[in-house]
């Protein structure tokens, strides 16, 4: 690579986003035909399932409705504070935990007792300790997205170089400052990983929770599905708002593959050179 050109100028690079985008987008494209196809030729009756084209022109209709940009504000909302929360509590125990093997051993057995636990189970409990609303949609969020980010820590720091670390030491430097000029360097690529991961799964359990606790739990896009499915005729705008939940997953990890592609330009760097 030319020295002047940076990785997010090179066109090697530009041309292989370029092509997976429009790979991405033909498969789309060709799965919404197979659907419309299905309802054209009566495979799947659409009373069940509605032909592609309404539920687009319903989902195209959507951003006119004052209460469904609400609820995809509040979605955001907690999205945003619910993955802020996991990285701040993650982060720091995954540190912790792969960097004091007496701690990681003496927590083993507590972390796979809990990490299996499905967050939707715990909803009645969370419920009745802290009442509905955005606290209890940030809890279950920061229960389920935690495990992801804590587990690639843990898995980054464990892929460190030891020689790296050991160099370090023989010139002197502690603990701490091995972590912080060695080893968090090297799992930052790890934890950026998680962190996406987690993006995922707290919108999966922020639109879920909505659905199952309606407007009880505060606007989102769960509660307008529900509200929406409890009306005569509601499938093609549950289907509409389902379009635009994954809209909005697709958007929100590509902001955060942005923002780490900036954060840690000398790994993509490293990666496309290794190419």
């Amino acid at each position: 690579m030319n020295p002047g050109t940076s990785v997010r100028d090179s066109p090697r690079t530009g041309k292989a986003r370029a092509a997976t985008w429009a790979r991405g987008l033909a498969g789309v494209a060709g799965f919404l035909l197979l659907l419309q196809a299905a309802s054209w030729l009566k495979i799947i009756s659409p009373s069940l399932l509605p032909p592609v084209f309404t539920v687009l022109a319903r989902a195209a209709g959507l951003p006119g409705n004052g209460q469904f940009l609400g609820d995809l504000a509040a979605t955001v909302q907690a999205w945003a504070v619910g993955l802020a929360v996991t990285i701040a509590v993650a982060v720091p125990a995954g540190l912790v935990l792969g960097s004091v093997p007496l701690v990681r051993s003496a927590t083993r057995a507590l972390i796979e007792f809990l990490r299996p636990i499905p967050s939707v189970s715990l909803i009645p409990l969370a419920a009745l300790l802290l009442g509905a609303g955005l606290r209890l949609t940030v809890t279950l969020i920061v229960y389920a997205a935690v495990w992801p980010v804590l587990f690639n820590t843990i898995y980054g720091l464990d892929d460190v170089d030891p020689a790296a670390k050991d160099t370090l030491r023989a010139f002197g430097f502690g603990r701490l400052d091995v972590l912080r000029r060695v080893s968090l360097p090297s799992a930052a690529p790890f934890i950026a990983t998680g962190i996406r991961l987690a993006s995922s799964v707290a919108l999966i359990l922020d639109i879920g929770t909505g659905i199952l606790t309606g407007r009880i739990d505060g606007p989102g896009i769960g509660a307008f599905i529900a509200d929406a499915n409890t009306g005569a005729n509601g499938t093609p705008i549950v289907l509409a708002a389902t379009v635009w939940a994954g809209i909005l997953g697709i958007s929100l990890n590509a902001l955060l593959v942005w923002a780490e592609r900036r954060a840690l330009r000398w790994h993509h760097a490293y990666s496309v050179e290794a190419r």
